[in-house]
């Protein structure tokens, strides 16, 4: 059957009736009447520093919204959620739907793993794919990625569907494709749905490993994030806000995110969160509320200091170079169920379009290993220095597909 669909492919209707009864082989997650219209989610295919989970869903709870992400861990070259969230000690990603029940009453969002019941299809199809050569297909990806929001009973779900270098999708026409497939099948099964196309050339942020990019959500939570990843996560977050008719317009509902991101009540909702998912009380607030509870995540044995070669402005930052680099140093897994190493990862001191000088740091490698040897020079190679300042794009969101 899945040859069939690989050689000659699905069409829009073949793909949500598939996502359907991919949807209903198992549980369908099940939530109170009174919050009906607002439960809302998003899916990202994935990227090099992508942390906006970890700030949009604290956010979007604190706009009133119920959150129920389910989310998946890090393979190949992009990081995953759940392992950015395992770097907090004590959290627990596994939560039973009685569990998220009562922590979306309490909190209004979790972040959670997909439950053994929950599109079971799913998980032997994927199997199936991934040994039959079938993996490769916009049809099947579709109805993996949906099927699973579409059990979450969702009223809303926006799709950050990435382009370019850091992301698997590589040029503009197979995002597209893939977005007009995801939002079809979203909404062809109940769901509204919207896909934004974002830019993948250079890592989302500055931080690029788990517990680095635990630390940078906080800041983000805090209002001083980012530019960029604060933007992502405004946008992605207006667009939910606005499908969902909690504003009459983009800019009042992207404004509403933001706001929460600047006057604390997201972070309040990520502390709660933490709580609710097993960590302690105390290094939760220490963690999220007094500033000096980064000293709880896990910390690398050697910080090494990477130097600028010239004096210039930087052109270019290769995403693919920083994921392999950090991924190698433990960050990552080759293979699923293969243990990572929470505290090592990569930290940018800068970004394209700034001034760097001759000597000074643009990086710092976090890792438990004495010697950096081959990392350096793939390193090294990662940075563009020119002599005139690159054209700089003023959002990552390229398009909007409805």
């Amino acid at each position: 059957m899945l040859m069939a669909m690989f050689i000659r492919g699905l069409d829009f209707d073949e793909t949500t009736s598939l996502t359907r009864a991919m949807t209903h082989s198992g549980e369908v997650l099940r939530w109170p009447s009174e919050w009906k219209g607002r439960v809302v989610d998003k899916h990202s295919t994935g990227g090099v520093g992508d942390k906006v989970s970890l700030v949009l869903a604290p956010a979007l709870a604190a706009c009133g919204m119920k959150v129920p992400m389910v989310s998946g861990r890090g393979l190949g070259h992009t990081g995953g959620t759940l392992d950015k969230l395992e770097a907090i000690p004590g959290f627990t990603v596994d939560q039973s739907h009685e569990a998220m029940l009562r922590i979306l009453t309490d909190v209004g969002c979790c972040i959670v793993g997909q439950t053994s019941n929950l599109v079971p299809a799913d998980k032997i199809m994927y199997a199936t794919r991934d040994v039959t050569s079938t993996t490769e297909n916009i049809g099947l990806i579709t109805s993996s990625i949906i099927s699973k929001k579409v059990a979450e009973s969702l009223d809303v779900l926006v799709l950050d569907v990435k382009i370019g270098r850091g992301a698997f999708l590589k040029t503009e026409k197979e995002a597209r494709e893939l977005a007009i497939r995801m939002v079809k099948a979203g909404n062809g099964s109940g769901v509204k749905t919207v896909a934004l196309m974002t830019d993948m050339d250079t890592p989302i942020g500055l931080m690029i490993g788990n517990s680095l990019e635990v630390a940078e959500s906080i800041q983000c939570l805090k209002g001083n994030g980012p530019k960029d990843l604060t933007d992502l996560t405004v946008k992605l977050g207006g667009q939910i806000l606005y499908r969902a008719e909690i504003c009459e317009t983009i800019d009042e509902a992207d404004e509403m995110v933001r706001k929460t991101l600047e006057d604390g009540s997201a972070l309040k909702k990520f502390c709660a969160m933490c709580k609710a998912q097993g960590v302690e009380p105390a290094k939760a607030d220490s963690l999220c509320l007094n500033g000096k509870g980064f000293d709880l995540l896990p910390k690398s044995k050697y910080q090494t200091e990477l130097k600028s070669p010239k004096s210039g402005f930087v052109v270019d930052i290769d995403p693919m170079k920083c994921a392999i680099v950090s991924g190698k140093l433990g960050a990552g897994r080759t293979k699923a169920g293969e243990a990572i190493n929470y505290a090592v990862g990569l930290q940018l001191k800068t970004t394209v379009g700034e001034k760097i000088e001759k000597e000074s740091t643009w990086a710092v490698v976090h890792h438990d290993e004495a010697e950096l040897g081959e990392f350096l020079i793939i390193l090294n190679g990662a940075i563009v220095i020119g002599d005139s300042v690159p054209n700089s794009k003023a959002s990552r969101v390229l398009e909007v597909i409805t």
